[in-house]
């Protein structure tokens, strides 16, 4: 089957976000799995450097001016890309170093999912016509309008990975887009006055996915429907919405033969776990104590994170024989209160604000606990990684990470299902009762090693999220 899919980022290319690392992994084990799978994104100034030697596909005129579509082959994958240095060459994909965002998205990302339909449509005419067009998230939702524009025999596939981004702009813009005024109707893409770019793969797509089985449920609610929810129970009854939960790349991710991390370990050979803690206590300067809890946080710093609930009692939770190490970045306020934090306790806190892979390999690595306490999360990828690397996941009760965490309760590690700790009303209360969970368990060795290696058996492959969308493909084709 020939897929293509539609996106804004793909680790390691370009990534700002989970989005990136679900489209590093799923379209290889599509490819692995036998069919013929491209990629389409935008040739970010980070793009072309990674890509290395592209072939000239075609040049065109568009909507978005003159435009060069590229290929090249990325470890083993065919990857388009979109040359248009007036649109792409930025040193941030969405949004200015104030984060604000720029102001010509509504074309850069409409460019994005043209360009995708008239790919699946024969524009690369080596390649042909594509089965399969899957779009993901706001950025590549047009694409499925265009396609009904079009009607086009190709079907479609939109993917919402965080329905919180609606991408929408005035509608004015439609014209310019080269798509119809009749789609600027309640039952197409207009969106309270304005176009919303993710109504349209939502209204247009012949499948919706999310990204776990319980966000799939969620949104279809008001409270985190974004106000989509009554499109989405449509979409439900209709039986066009699902849940697909992510996977992990077994090759990025993987303690075994990680290249990040100071010592490989695995689940008959723990020692190198303890190894790694120690070199992520000296890294950032915090004493070597291995029987200090050592709780870890890679995130946005937002309170979508729940990264308020731990600074509301990171005070209490210092009066414990614990430490805390957290890499993010986002709300100044939020940095600030961690900064502050860290100076009032630099003997148990450590932080570093920003971004950098090859350091979240390490932390996860090294850390006992990773804290997730998100207000809303579609999936969720760092818990996973905590579950491979041995490091219990502390979760909110919503979206993926109620469906990949066990609580750590009694019936639960009787029954040898426990897998990390999870809390349900989204307030710094009910978060801090998971941390003294977490604490109490820390405290009987053999229990929190079983836990630990439940944790480590989990199987979040990527062959199996491969098998449920070449499924969900062929009741479309």
């Amino acid at each position: 089957m020939k897929i293509l899919h539609i996106c804004s980022e793909m680790y390691p290319l370009i990534k700002t976000g989970g989005l990136a690392d679900v489209m590093g992994a799923l379209p290889h084990a599509q490819q692995q799995a036998g069919n013929d799978v491209r990629v389409l994104l935008p040739y970010y100034p980070q793009v072309a450097e990674k890509l290395g030697e592209t072939v000239e596909v075609t040049t065109l005129g568009t909507f978005a001016g003159i435009i060069t579509l590229r290929f090249a082959h990325f470890n083993g994958l065919g990857v388009y890309v979109i040359d248009a240095p007036h649109l792409f060459n930025r040193r941030l994909p969405y949004y200015d170093d104030n984060y604000q965002d720029y102001t010509d998205n509504y074309r850069r990302f409409a460019l994005l999912g043209y360009l995708g339909a008239q790919l699946t449509e024969g524009l690369d005419h080596w390649w042909g016509r594509a089965e399969i067009l899957h779009a993901h998230d706001w950025q590549g939702g047009l694409a499925c309008a265009y396609l009904k524009s079009w009607h086009s025999p190709v079907k479609s596939v939109f993917t919402i990975h965080n329905i919180a981004y609606p991408g929408r702009f005035q509608a004015y813009h439609l014209a310019e887009l080269g798509l119809p005024w009749e789609f600027f109707h309640p039952n197409g893409l207009e969106f309270y006055g304005e176009i919303s770019y993710l109504k349209a793969g939502l209204y247009f797509a012949d499948r919706i996915t999310t990204v776990s089985p319980t966000y799939a449920l969620e949104i279809t609610e008001q409270i985190a429907g974004g106000g989509m929810h009554g499109l989405l129970q449509i979409r439900q009854a209709e039986g066009r919405l699902r849940g697909i939960l992510n996977g992990v790349d077994d090759t990025v991710w993987n303690p075994d033969c990680d290249p990040h991390i100071v010592a490989h370990f695995r689940a008959n050979y723990m020692r190198g776990k303890a190894k790694n803690k120690s070199e992520l206590q000296r890294y950032f300067g915090l004493p070597e104590r291995k029987e200090a809890l050592l709780f870890v946080m890679v995130t946005r710093l937002t309170e979508q994170k729940g990264a308020d609930f731990l600074l509301a009692k990171i005070d209490e939770m210092m009066q414990q024989e614990v430490q805390l190490i957290v890499l993010g970045s986002g709300s100044p306020d939020l940095e600030n209160a961690l900064r502050a934090a860290q100076a009032r306790y630099p003997q148990q806190i450590g932080v570093k604000i920003g971004y950098d892979e090859a350091l979240s390999h390490q932390i996860i690595a090294g850390g006992d606990v990773i804290l997730v306490p998100s207000r809303f999360e579609p999936c969720g990828l760092t818990q996973l990684y905590g579950l491979k690397y041995g490091t219990l996941p502390l979760v909110r009760r919503t979206g993926g990470l109620a469906d990949t965490v066990n609580d750590s309760n009694k019936e639960n590690i009787e029954r040898r299902s426990a897998t990390g700790f999870v809390f349900d009303s989204p307030d710094a209360n009910s978060f801090f009762d998971a941390v003294s969970r977490a604490i109490s368990l820390w405290q009987k060795n053999k229990l929190w090693s079983n836990v630990r290696q439940n944790a480590l058996a989990q199987d979040f492959g990527w062959a199996k999220v491969a098998q449920q969308y070449q499924a969900l493909y062929q009741e479309i084709v």
